[in-house]
């Protein structure tokens, strides 16, 4: 039992220790990043949206 709560406090100084090497993005880089994930999921978005109506359209002069 004692050995376990050595290894979880060994697993949290670790990882806060890692943490501490990471490089954060600053309020610009995460804004971009943010704009670049949201336009992306966009033209993803309404790509399956094309292809959904697409599909439909197919099925729909077969039936």
């Amino acid at each position: 039992m004692k050995r376990s709560f050595k290894s979880l406090f060994s697993f949290f100084s670790e990882s806060w220790a890692e943490l501490k090497k990471v490089r954060w993005p600053n309020r610009k880089e995460l804004t971009n990043y943010t704009l670049i994930v949201l336009g992306t999921i966009t033209v993803v978005a309404i790509y399956f949206w094309v292809l959904d109506i697409g599909i439909s359209a197919v099925i729909e002069a077969i039936i």
